[in-house]
């Protein structure tokens, strides 16, 4: 009996420990704290984490119920703080924060690099014709204005013309940066066919960064009075003075909290 008694005590306290490694849940909040290089760069891998892609129907309907649980009060008893972290991670990694509709695999934060590495690869590969080069900054571009626009700001729906002429913009201008860079660097006497060769992999990073300015269709950021953003990297809080008349008598708060999008 008192063996029994010891293992069972000693289960307890192993799990009281795991549950002690994280930090008390807040909802709606980093786990990590975002005062420091490390806690930021933490909060970064949670966002990109690819794990997520791979959580279940049933499994993303049990994080869901388990922090509606924390919101009323009616946790049951024995959930660790590590649970609901957990929780969290998973809804904000798959559902929208505003539309509270699942996110298209590919256009997730946390299926970035998954999927966008084949791009980056592709850009990337030497000795490129004029259609690969057009191809690859157009696949690209389209690969970030979906994400965009899957992560966007929904609680002021913005027209999709704003959507497609950010869109077009970019592809315009990536293409346009891309394949004049290309003839120049082809037409460069003075480099030797090795220079020429290193100089053309760098093409593409000026191509993309203008390029990506003009990706981001979502609009600008709404803030939301009274109610948290749940979307983990896109959210910050504002004083009430620095916002919009009509926003700001919306509510009494002295701050709020908004969802910025990407």
């Amino acid at each position: 009996m008192a063996d029994t008694a010891t293992t069972a005590s000693a289960a307890a306290a192993s799990a009281a420990s795991a549950s002690s490694d994280a930090p008390p849940f807040q909802l709606g909040k980093p786990r990590f704290q975002q005062t420091s290089f490390y806690g930021r760069f933490r909060h970064f891998l949670d966002i990109i984490d690819p794990r997520t892609l791979f959580v279940t129907e049933r499994r993303l309907r049990e994080a869901v119920q388990l922090l509606e649980d924390y919101k009323h009060g009616t946790l049951r008893p024995g959930v660790t703080n590590e649970q609901l972290w957990s929780a969290q991670k998973i809804k904000q990694a798959i559902l929208h924060p505003d539309t509270n509709e699942k996110i298209f695999m590919p256009f997730r934060m946390s299926g970035y690099i998954p999927f966008g590495t084949p791009i980056v690869v592709g850009l990337l590969l030497p000795n490129q014709t004029l259609a690969s080069t057009v191809f690859w900054q157009w696949l690209n571009q389209s690969h970030n204005a979906c994400v965009n626009y899957a992560n966007r700001n929904a609680t002021k729906p913005s027209p999709v013309s704003k959507f497609i002429q950010g869109y077009l913009g970019a592809v315009i201008s990536a293409v346009s940066i891309a394949v004049g860079l290309n003839v120049l660097v082809q037409k460069a006497n003075k480099f030797t066919p090795a220079t020429r060769l290193l100089v053309q992999r760098f093409v593409p990073f000026p191509a993309v960064g203008p390029a990506g300015d003009g990706a981001d269709a979502s609009g600008p950021p709404h803030a939301h009075p009274g109610a948290p953003s749940d979307r983990h990297v896109h959210a910050g809080e504002i004083e009430t003075s620095q916002l919009e008349p009509e926003i700001a008598r919306a509510t009494s708060s002295r701050t709020v909290v908004y969802n910025k999008g990407l």
